[in-house]
């Protein structure tokens, strides 16, 4: 009852437009209709994987929704990394959970690392929006979650934003590697909220890749195209 009595007097709003929900979903009815979903999971060859032109190792790639400017997904992201909205995260991995069991793709994972934000970055937001994400996956999936070896050692500007040109170039030393013996011999999932060019998911696997015999494949919420 009080629950209910909350709800009337401060409605839910829907985290991709804002309007009042009827409903506990986080995202209205005609969002969830409106939202791209890639469907990266019905093929491994995919758009997303070939965005790495084999310019790094990837065995498997997926994503939940392809990532249009100026519109609904651009306002989905906008509220899960600006307006605090960090729960967009797990609720994505949710959704996400059903299409990676439908073709077994995380059979074989040993372990989940999400990108990591720099320590400044995480001061000011309070989370890493890719965390949940990671977080839920590890646990539907029961997999082990790694957040202490993919370390980001200078900040950056957000890469949605940016020409082509310009998000290509990432640094090499934005990232290192720690405590590289937690993923020898594993084979590690890669996350990320939105994947453009693929430049910083190419740095991290390269980082990460110093490891002994490690494998590495890799899941976003999103693929800007």
């Amino acid at each position: 009852m009080f629950q209910d009595l909350l709800h009337l007097f401060f409605p839910k709003k829907c985290v991709a437009c804002e309007e009042n929900l009827v409903h506990k979903e986080m995202i209205c009815t005609s969002c969830l209709h409106q939202l791209p979903l890639a469907n990266t999971h019905l093929n491994n060859e995919n758009t997303l994987k070939k965005v790495f032109n084999h310019e790094v190792d990837i065995k498997k790639a997926s994503c939940l929704l392809y990532y249009y400017k100026k519109g609904i997904t651009q306002r989905l992201f906008h509220n899960l990394k600006y307006r605090g909205q960090e729960e967009i995260s797990s609720y994505l991995a949710e959704w996400f959970t059903p299409y990676l069991e439908e073709n077994n793709f995380m059979t074989g994972i040993d372990g989940i690392i999400p990108v990591p934000l720099h320590r400044s970055r995480l001061k000011e937001r309070g989370y890493n929006q890719v965390e949940g994400f990671a977080k839920t996956l590890a646990t539907n999936f029961n997999k082990v979650y790694i957040d202490d070896v993919l370390i980001k050692k200078e900040a950056t500007k957000t890469q949605v934003f940016k020409n082509r040109l310009a998000r290509q170039k990432i640094k090499p030393n934005y990232f290192s590697l720690e405590q590289e013996s937690k993923i020898e011999n594993k084979h590690i999932l890669l996350c990320d909220d939105i994947v453009t060019t693929g430049a910083t998911m190419k740095n991290c696997i390269q980082v990460l890749q110093v490891a002994k015999n490690v494998k590495i494949s890799i899941a976003s919420m999103a693929y800007a195209i």
